[in-house]
């Protein structure tokens, strides 16, 4: 089962520790199971079922308070807007060009980043509200430009070499997920 070990570093600060303490002995001193990454398994094991993610229960009070509530809920409708615009730009570019390309996987990058937990999480509890306000509109921001260009065929390539260095994880991102 995978875990979000950021969470052992974030609430458990010797978390850490004890991760690296598990892993060794998991490794080393046992021949009950192995541990091994989301990636290696689904490889190893292709033939999956497809399910539909539930509402849970995490999160303070059992319910999604943290991440929607009076401080954060301007946030939702912008976020599926961009994600409609991006199933948009997934089903219209088929066989993008490569600079297309290059701006729809910036597109889903900012999408991405944009649509993070930690901003709401940041908000509501206080720690560095503005902080977290400026990358959600920034994201989006950089989202929007490129969604205008794209659907104009007017990518200015400057713009998009920036962003790209700015916001460059997921090097591989697949746009066409959100066909």
């Amino acid at each position: 089962m995978p875990f979000d070990a950021e969470l052992f570093g974030h609430w458990w600060f010797e978390g850490p520790r004890f991760l690296e303490l598990f892993i060794r002995k998991a490794a080393f001193d046992q021949q009950d199971f192995r541990l091994t990454s989301p990636s290696d398994y689904l490889a190893a094991h292709p033939t999956q079922q497809t399910i539909e993610p539930a509402a849970s229960s995490w999160g303070e009070g059992g319910y999604w308070s943290v991440w929607l509530n009076e401080k954060t809920a301007w946030i939702y409708p912008h976020l599926a807007a961009a994600r409609e615009r991006m199933t948009e730009l997934a089903r219209r570019f088929v066989q993008p060009a490569p600079l297309e390309q290059r701006a729809l996987k910036q597109a889903a990058r900012e999408l991405l980043l944009a649509q993070s937990s930690d901003w709401p999480f940041i908000i509501r509890t206080g720690t560095s509200p503005g902080y977290a306000r400026q990358r959600v509109t920034d994201h989006l921001a950089r989202f929007t430009t490129l969604y205008e260009q794209l659907i104009h065929s007017q990518i200015e390539e400057d713009f998009l070499r920036q962003t790209e260095a700015q916001d460059n994880l997921f090097p591989e991102i697949e746009f066409r997920y959100w066909r």
